[in-house]
């Protein structure tokens, strides 16, 4: 018998750009589980980012996504997800995605705004190599910026 298994979402966007205030406020109140590898990152070294540990980072997120599907939760994983091969593991597990398409312009003044300066070149890295979704990639939702929209 094929064990139960939840519903795997994850978002794709630039850092700054919503994903985690959607995840909070629109798939928590629906019961899903979020997954966010920067708090993983957090607990395992506690820093922000630090290259050598991704692998073990990685491994730990999806140890978790793997035990919440089995176990029939319903999961969303709060990352960025702006590289096609990185999203990979999870096109394998049968991934749907929500991509956000905030424009880099509106990320780094949200950066700014909150005084963020240590994710401003990583907005802006990740945004010259950013990959949209492509052939085998499931798009559940795009997020539109609006720019008189209330945040």
């Amino acid at each position: 018998m094929k064990p139960k298994t939840g519903i795997l979402l994850a978002t794709i966007g630039l850092p700054r750009s919503g994903k985690s205030t959607y995840c909070r406020e629109i798939y928590m109140n629906k019961g899903y589980a979020v997954v966010n590898p920067d708090s993983f990152r957090l607990a395992i070294h506690g820093h922000r980012y630090l290259a050598s540990a991704e692998r073990h980072v990685w491994a730990s997120v999806f140890t978790a996504i793997d035990g919440l599907l089995i176990a029939g939760n319903n999961v969303i994983v709060d990352a960025t997800n702006t590289n096609r091969t990185n999203r990979t593991p999870l096109n394998e597990r049968g991934v749907q995605y929500i991509v956000f398409r905030t424009p880099e312009e509106e990320c780094l003044r949200r950066a700014i705004a909150t005084n963020d300066d240590e994710i401003i070149p990583v907005i802006c890295r990740m945004n010259a190599y950013y990959d949209e979704p492509g052939p085998g990639e499931s798009v559940l939702e795009v997020i539109k910026w609006e720019p008189n929209a209330v945040e």
